[in-house]
C-alpha cells in the first residue's frame, strides 16, 4: 500500500453550522480525498480531480473549505504547521496546496 500524499488528523470537519467531529482526519491517498472521523468511519471521500479546495477571506488562517461531491465542508486544521516531531494538524494552505498538487494543478 502506498504511503499517503497528505494525512491530518486532529481536524475539526463541519458542514454548514454543523461540526460533524472534532478530531477527524483527512487524507490524500491514491487520487482520492477522504474526510473521516475520529473512530475512522468515511464521512465523505471523491476522487481529487473532483474537489475545490480553498481558503475563506473572511476566516482565520486555519481554516479551509472543501467542496466534496457538492457538498461544502469546513475544515480547521492550524494555524501553522507544528514543529518536526511534535504531533498535530497541518496548515489550511498546506492541505490547499496538497489538493491542487495531487490534482494536477499545481
Amino acid at each position: 500500500m502506498a504511503e499517503p500524499e497528505f494525512t491530518a488528523t486532529g481536524v475539526r470537519i463541519g458542514k454548514r453550522l454543523r461540526q460533524l467531529t472534532r478530531a477527524g482526519q483527512v487524507r490524500i491517498e491514491d487520487g482520492r480525498l477522504q474526510l473521516l472521523t475520529s473512530y475512522g468511519s468515511e464521512i465523505d471521500s471523491a476522487p481529487v480531480q473532483a474537489v475545490r479546495a480553498s481558503k475563506p477571506w473572511f476566516a482565520n488562517e486555519d481554516r479551509a473549505l472543501a467542496d466534496v461531491n457538492g457538498t461544502r465542508y469546513t475544515l480547521i486544521l492550524n494555524e501553522h504547521d507544528p514543529a518536526p516531531g511534535k504531533p498535530g494538524p497541518p496548515s489550511a494552505r498546506r492541505f490547499i496546496e496538497a489538493v491542487r498538487r495531487a490534482a494536477g494543478r499545481g
